[in-house]
């Protein structure tokens, strides 16, 4: 096809898709559902056979393509809502056909520019409820590259993000929108190269900030849509600072969608994304569950000792089926997966959890989709990701909500299959499960009670791993810890109250996990006969103690809280990174504990504490020691507090005086250079005094040497005189005299003589 046949076929081309956009538009604005309204029930016309649904589909584009436009808020497929050809083709290769009920309610209104609150049970089709909207905003908007930036989609995690760019090239496959997933996989120099060429941006919200912050002439002002993927978690403390970052960078004329299986309605927080009548649309909200219709779920009252023995025997008894198993912290997660791995249950087992790589992540979520394995991992996995065919899912660990919950075991029972749930709850935590149970929290669980006889015992093999394996002892403890502390640091002390736990049962939950010793617990303490009075100082202690962390970088998480490096101290936190994988440490978000008094209470605390030094141990003060009794008085003869005279002393004048400090630093140089010259002078003397020295050594050896030849010069043989001869120089001077005290000239006379003779005796 020459050049000319091409530019003949693009501007068909144009207006061809020019004619669409045009239909597009009047068909939108004739046809849009009126505000708060919901999509009625599915007619019988739903159920009806595939090629009928194709055909009804048919009449209803022709209808429109004659001016004829039909109401599509009561429609059942895609194919019969007013979008492209390109989407629906698209959608017709990916096999998604009929609508679920989350995309019947949302994708009327968001189609028609309207911003949008969605709810929904996990699994329920939400990523699509926002994707088709975005895709096709820009293709009637004729967006290209050179537009830069028309939609951004926040998602709390690099995994999830990683999931919604997927749908995004499923249902864009035909479009020619730019678009990527911004994730830690890729570098942040190759990002900063292409970022602005991007139409589409799937990312975490750190990731994002720290583009605003470093990428050159990174623009967004032709923002035409913003999209929260779980939403409820991205408007809560976790991720509060980086999206008022981002809502203060991006225009306020947009078409804003918020989806989640727990919604937020929470005013404060819809204010801040900037909502302009938003249509409220909760398809599940009058269910009688808020967890999947096929999802059969279980509760079992476990002693914290037998919970690892507990999740042994439901493994060896369960190795045919796909289980996830959450635990509270990476060092639990770490530990279990080695010590099961070594322990061989007879089925693969995998980890995950948020200090891995990108890309092995990645990894480990495509293995666990393919095979039957047993996958352990913290909250990270708890929200978004669609993993096909998970048979069970296991809570070792108790949730911080209900709606934690909700979404840990919202990764089963996924699109109408069926799936079963586990959780361990222990004594002490019993009312949580009184919160499961309640009417308004809609889940039906019930409680089952374990078989102690068939119970496997393996605390003795995990201690014989641990002695076999050093290293794992030290994981044990750090484990131990970081259970503990995500428990004493839990907001909701109705469930999570280690005071409830004894000193027995510690020292028996680290007998479970094969320690020899119970490690020391440094926010805990057992005393009989506690007031609370006292437990609430503790608490603001505890509070003041983590003051500081808080203050600087508020997304702190339980998983950060709850478990830090190997050389780390107890209670210091892990910093998150700036990137996309700010998800690294926020898994299961859990704060400090706050002390259940009203703030001017607390606030009096704080102060009480600020000036009430310390208490160390094992430091005893005299109570009955004789106090002072100066006292001080001003000018006018009132006494005077000595706090406040020492105050008045301190303060009275600026701590620190630029004018004699620099003094002080040009008086220490020039006394540095003194002492310099005086160090190279000395330096230079003793380097001549070593030369002198060697060079009288060297004139001492002569001396010698000459003496030497001397004596041997004064003997009357002639072998004397030759040697002596050979190991002195002669010197030929008339003036001057040899050793012996004779003259050159003498000498030379005595050597004629002697040749003169020689020759006579060889001519006789």
């Amino acid at each position: 096809m020459g050049r000319p046949q091409r530019r003949v076929v693009a501007k068909q081309t144009r207006l061809k898709e020019a004619d669409e956009i045009r239909l597009l538009e009047a068909w939108i604005d004739a046809g849009k559902p009126l505000p708060g309204t919901k999509p009625p029930p599915p007619s019988e016309s739903s159920a009806a056979a595939d090629d009928d649904a194709r055909a009804n589909a048919r009449k209803i584009i022709a209808k429109a393509a004659a001016g004829e436009y039909s109401e599509y808020g009561a429609c059942t497929r895609f194919d019969e809502l007013p979008l492209s050809q390109k989407t629906k083709d698209a959608l017709r290769k990916a096999r998604y056909t009929e609508m679920s009920e989350i995309q019947r309610a949302a994708l009327p209104h968001a189609l028609c520019g309207r911003d949008v609150l969605g709810a929904a049970k996990t699994g329920s089709g939400k990523t699509l409820a926002f994707v088709i909207p975005v895709i096709e905003k820009l293709y009637r908007e004729r967006w290209g590259p050179e537009d830069g930036v028309g939609c951004i989609i926040l998602s709390p995690t690099n995994d999830l993000a990683g999931q919604i760019w997927d749908v995004f090239r499923k249902v864009g496959k035909f479009h020619s929108f730019s678009g990527g997933a911004i994730v830690k996989r890729t570098g942040i120099k190759e990002e900063k190269e292409r970022i602005n060429s991007l139409n589409i941006i799937v990312c975490t919200p750190g990731r994002l900030v720290q583009h605003f912050d470093e990428t050159p002439n990174f623009d967004c002002s032709n923002l035409q849509m913003l999209v929260l993927d779980e939403a409820d978690q991205m408007l809560h403390r976790d991720f509060q600072f980086q999206v008022d970052a981002i809502i203060s960078q991006i225009p306020k004329v947009r078409q804003t969608l918020l989806f989640s299986a727990t919604q937020t309605k929470s005013i404060k927080d819809l204010a801040r994304v900037s909502l302009k009548n938003p249509e409220y649309v909760s398809v599940h909200e009058q269910a009688s569950t808020a967890t999947p219709d096929n999802l059969e779920q279980c509760a079992m009252i476990v002693p914290l000792e037998q919970k690892l023995n507990m999740l042994w025997s439901f493994i060896k008894r369960h190795l045919k089926s796909k289980i996830l198993v959450f635990l509270s912290s990476v060092k639990q997660v770490k530990f279990v997966y080695e010590i099961f791995k070594k322990l061989r249950p007879g089925v693969p087992l995998k980890c995950m959890h948020g200090r891995m790589k990108y890309e092995v992540q990645q990894a480990i979520v495509a293995e666990f989709n393919e095979s039957t394995s047993v996958l352990f991992s913290t909250d990270i996995f708890a929200r978004g990701l669609d993993i096909g065919n998970v048979d069970w899912v296991v809570q070792v660990d108790c949730p911080e909500s209900i709606a934690l919950y909700i979404h840990r075991v919202g990764r089963t029972a996924r699109y109408n299959r069926k799936g079963k749930s586990l959780i361990f709850l222990c004594p002490e935590e019993e009312r949580m499960l009184e919160k499961l149970k309640a009417t308004e929290s809609k889940i039906p669980i019930r409680s089952r009670k374990p078989k102690v006889e068939k119970l496997e015992q393996i605390s003795q093999n995990i201690a014989a791993v641990l002695v076999k394996f050093p290293n794992l002892q030290q994981l044990g403890k750090r484990a131990f810890v970081t259970y503990l502390k995500s428990v004493y640091l839990q907001r909701d002390k109705e469930v999570f109250d280690l005071s409830r736990f004894s000193a027995e049962s510690f020292a028996a939950y680290a007998s479970s996990l094969g320690l020899p010793v119970t490690p020391k617990i440094r926010f805990v303490s057992h005393k009989k006969n506690v007031s609370k009075k006292d437990m609430e100082d503790t608490d603001v202690k505890q509070m003041q103690k983590n003051r500081k962390v808080i203050e600087i970088n508020p997304q702190v998480n339980r998983e950060m809280l709850a478990d830090d490096g190997p050389d780390d101290d107890i209670l210091k936190p892990k910093m998150p990174n700036a990137d996309a994988n700010i998800y690294d440490g926020i898994e299961d978000v859990l704060y400090p504990k706050m002390p259940s008094r009203d703030t001017n209470t607390e606030s009096e605390k704080f102060e009480e504490l600020a000036i009430r030094p310390s208490k160390k141990k094992k430091l005893k003060i005299n109570m009955h020691r004789p106090l002072g009794t100066r006292v001080k008085y001003d000018d006018e003869g009132n006494a005077i507090d000595p706090l406040a005279s020492l105050a008045e002393e301190v303060g009275s004048d600026d701590v620190i005086h630029k004018d004699k400090i620099s003094q002080r630093y040009a008086e220490m140089l020039r006394e540095m250079q003194e002492d310099d010259k005086e160090d190279k002078a000395q330096h230079k003397k003793s380097l001549h005094e070593k030369k002198l020295q060697k060079k009288m050594k060297l004139k001492r050896k002569r001396q010698e040497e000459t003496d030497d030849v001397s004596e041997d010069s004064g003997s009357e043989s002639d072998r004397g005189r030759n040697t002596a001869s050979k190991g002195k120089k002669k010197y030929f001077n008339n003036s001057d005299e040899d050793d012996n005290g004779t003259k050159d000239g003498d000498l030379l006379a005595q050597q004629e003589a002697l040749a003169l003779k020689l020759l006579g005796q060889m001519h006789g």
